[in-house]
């Protein structure tokens, strides 16, 4: 498997998506690679496999964060911080070859991604951000916002088991009942999506996931600044059905960047290239294809 060695020594692997190298392909002109951060957070880049298909349309690049799937434990758990993995994604940059990339951040990935968008504006080409919270702005996903969204999906059959337990895990009674929980995330609750949803136990570092989004690794006000100068255009996609983020909060999160765009995919939850991979697919690919920017 492809690796690349961190600034600080931890050993990090990537899953190519897609035929042939990522760069060879952006030296004969078809299309640089898209890189994705995957959410959880910390969970293996696995869950995403190749992303609907998207691999058909972009060379994918899969990284595993430090201390998920087939990358490096590091030394240090305090650098599982979000803003600590930064240089984990330029040291990618680089290693791949890329004066400046196309990045995607799926969920929590997507707050990485934005760390680095403010931090290295200059090597982001393309920003997608799919069903992401922006913690990273001070923008949390409340509780009504998700109950809202859950109370949308009353006509499921699987609603009335599944409701009450929203409504506890939410005000912090007791441990939350993943089983039935993770219909919400999903637009269809079929068996790939419970198949999809019992992998995460898993496939998540739960350790690195309480480390990710420290308060700490976040200064709301200084990264709306740094986002301003940002001049990359930017897709923020939500899910029609998905609590965390709502379209609503979505929307509030592309209204940060100066060329941004917000779209939601109907029907879809927190997982849209599962519950219509062609819509998705179709949506991601116009956006990476489009014509670069005049300014």
């Amino acid at each position: 498997m492809p690796h690349l060695t961190a600034p600080d020594g931890t050993r990090l692997t990537y899953h190519l998506r897609g035929e042939g190298d990522p760069l060879a392909h952006h030296l004969r002109g078809e299309g640089d690679p898209l890189v994705v951060l995957p959410g959880g957070p910390m969970r293996a880049s696995r869950y995403l496999g190749d992303l609907g298909g998207l691999a058909a349309h972009r060379r994918l690049v899969l990284l595993d964060l430090r201390g998920t799937g087939d990358s490096e434990v590091p030394a240090d758990p305090a650098s599982y911080r979000c803003d600590r993995q930064v240089e984990d994604v330029e040291a990618l940059r680089i290693h791949l070859g890329l004066e400046r990339m196309d990045l995607l951040g799926h969920s929590a990935g997507g707050s990485l991604a934005t760390l680095y968008a403010a931090r290295y504006p200059e090597r982001v080409a393309r920003l997608a951000l799919v069903t992401v919270i922006p913690w990273a702005i001070g923008e949390p996903a409340t509780a009504e916002d998700r109950l809202e969204a859950a109370r949308s999906r009353a006509g499921e059959p699987w609603f009335a088991t599944a409701f009450p337990a929203l409504e506890a895990w939410l005000s912090g009674e007791g441990e939350p009942d993943w089983d039935l929980l993770g219909a919400f995330f999903y637009g269809r609750w079929d068996d790939a999506a419970r198949a999809h949803d019992a992998a995460a136990e898993w496939e998540t570092n739960d350790e690195a996931g309480d480390r990710f989004h420290d308060p700490a690794a976040f200064d709301p006000p200084a990264l709306r600044g740094a986002l301003e100068r940002l001049t990359a255009p930017v897709l923020v996609l939500a899910g029609e059905l998905d609590g965390g983020p709502t379209p609503a909060l979505a929307r509030r999160l592309a209204a940060v960047f100066p060329h941004a765009e917000s779209v939601v995919q109907p029907r879809a939850g927190h997982y849209p290239w599962l519950d219509d991979p062609e819509w998705f697919t179709a949506r991601i690919a116009a956006f990476l294809d489009a014509p670069a920017r005049r300014d």
